[in-house]
């Protein structure tokens, strides 16, 4: 499939987050947008491609890097979760650390072990 039908597809979708016409894309599988999850020890799997521009990718929790990712496919454990709602997100970046655009953003809420809120 062409560049370009993928690209088609993914607009149709409703996923124009996911790709970029340079070939970057970033896709998070776990946990889902929205879902609850423990201050501690909740792992977030990704998949991240860095296309002509990017480099590696980087993980961010409120907008504060919390890591460089060695792995461009694989999971980082996110530790440390204030009590509330967070936002997640796996960004592509340059040699520099400049982000090239391709990114991924989920929110979650941390939640003590037992402790649910509806």
């Amino acid at each position: 499939m062409s560049l370009l039908k993928c690209a088609a597809l993914i607009v149709a979708l409703g996923l124009p987050s996911l790709a970029f016409a340079g070939g970057e894309s970033v896709n998070i599988t776990s946990p889902s947008d929205g879902a609850k999850v423990q201050v501690s020890g909740t792992q977030v799997v990704y998949e991240a491609a860095p296309g002509p521009n990017g480099d590696h990718a980087v993980v961010t929790v409120d907008g504060t890097e919390a890591a460089v990712l060695s792995e461009l496919a694989g999971k980082y454990t996110l530790n440390k979760l204030s009590l509330g709602d967070h936002t997640v997100c796996i960004k592509v970046v340059d040699k520099g650390r400049a982000p090239t655009g391709a990114e991924k953003c989920i929110k979650v809420t941390a939640a003590n072990p037992g402790l649910y809120t509806y």
